[in-house]
C-alpha cells in the first residue's frame, strides 16, 4: 500500500456510483464500518478504482501491493467465488505468495481494479488486522489503527502502536527504515526532520477523517441492490481480456506468427468466467 503519488484514469467519474455501492456491499457483508472503508478509499486512491502508485506496485481502489493482494485473495478469495484464484496462490517457505502461471498471476493482480473485489478484500483485511491488533495492543482498535495496519501491515502496526505507548516522541523512521525510504513524506517533514510516532498517527488520523468527509460518507449508506451477483463478474474478464489482448497485440509484432498469441489467453479468460459463475 502506498500514500505516494498516483496515476489515474480519466474514465473514473462514471464509476462513482458503482464504487460507493461496492463499498456498501463490503461493509454489509463483513461488518467493517462503511465510513472507514469510504475514508480509506478516498485517502488511498481518491476513490479511483484504476489508480496506480508511481513508486510501488500499489494498484486499485485500496492500493494493494502485489504481495498483499495475493495474500488476502489466498486467504479469503474462496468465500466470494474466486476459488480459481485462491487455489492458484501458494505461499513459499520464505513467506512470499506466488502463482506458477505468470498469465494467471497477472489476471489475479488485475482484479485490484475491480471495485467489488477490491472493496471486499479491503474489508476482510481490516477484519484480520483488527483481530491481530487488539490481541497485541490490549484495547479496541480505532479506525486510524486499522489504517496504520493497512499501511504497515498488521505486525508493523502492532509494533508502531506498542512502541508509541512507551515512547510517543520516538522517531518512527528508525523503527521502520524500509517504509521510511519508500514513503519519505510520511516519515520526514519538509526540512528532513524525522517525525515522531505520535505525529505520524495524528497525521494519519487527520487524513482519514478528511478522506471520510471528502467521500461524503457522513451520509447514510446507500440502499443496497439485491446481492445476486458474484464478486467478480464476467464483464470484468471481458475488460481485462481487451486490455491484455491490446498489450499482446503490441508485443506480438516482434514475434513470429503473432496471430496465435492472444488465443490461449482468451481461452483462459473464458474458463475463468465459467469458474467464477460456478458453471
Amino acid at each position: 500500500m502506498s500514500v505516494n503519488g498516483l496515476t489515474s484514469n480519466a474514465l473514473y467519474g462514471s464509476n462513482v456510483g458503482r464504487v460507493t455501492q461496492a463499498i456498501a456491499k463490503a461493509s454489509n457483508r463483513t461488518g467493517v464500518d462503511f465510513n472507514y472503508l469510504m475514508g480509506q478509499a478516498q485517502v488511498e486512491s481518491a476513490m479511483n478504482p484504476t489508480a496506480r502508485a508511481r513508486t510501488s506496485s500499489a494498484t486499485g481502489l485500496y492500493q494493494f501491493i502485489d504481495q498483499s493482494w495475493l495474500a488476502i485473495v489466498h486467504d479469503h478469495g474462496s468465500k466470494y467465488g474466486m476459488d480459481w484464484a485462491s487455489n492458484a496462490i501458494e505461499q513459499t517457505s520464505s513467506g512470499r505468495y506466488v502463482v506458477s502461471d505468470p498469465m494467471l498471476r497477472q489476471q489475479i493482480l488485475d482484479l485490484r481494479n475491480h471495485p467489488e473485489t477490491a472493496s471486499i478484500m479491503a474489508a476482510e483485511l481490516a477484519t484480520d488486522n483488527r483481530a491481530h491488533l487488539e490481541s497485541r495492543i490490549g484495547r479496541k482498535a480505532e479506525p486510524v489503527d486499522l489504517y496504520l495496519a493497512h499501511f504497515l501491515g498488521a505486525g508493523g502496526a502492532a509494533k508502531f502502536l506498542t512502541s508509541m505507548q512507551q515512547a510517543p516522541n520516538a522517531p518512527a523512521a528508525s523503527l521502520f527504515p524500509a517504509a521510511a525510504r519508500a514513503n519519505a513524506s510520511v516519515f520526514y517533514d519538509k526540512q528532513g526532520n524525522a517525525r515522531s510516532l505520535a505525529d505520524i498517527r495524528a497525521t494519519f488520523e487527520r487524513k482519514l477523517n478528511a478522506g471520510t468527509q471528502a467521500a461524503g460518507s457522513s451520509a447514510s449508506q446507500p440502499d443496497m441492490l439485491p446481492d445476486t451477483t458474484q464478486t467478480v463478474m464476467p464483464a470484468d474478464y471481458v475488460r481485462i481480456a481487451q486490455e491484455r489482448l491490446a498489450l499482446n497485440q503490441t508485443l506480438s509484432e516482434q514475434q513470429p506468427y503473432p496471430e496465435f498469441a492472444p488465443r490461449a489467453e482468451t481461452a483462459r479468460l473464458a474458463y475463468l468466467m465459467l469458474a467464477t459463475l460456478g458453471r
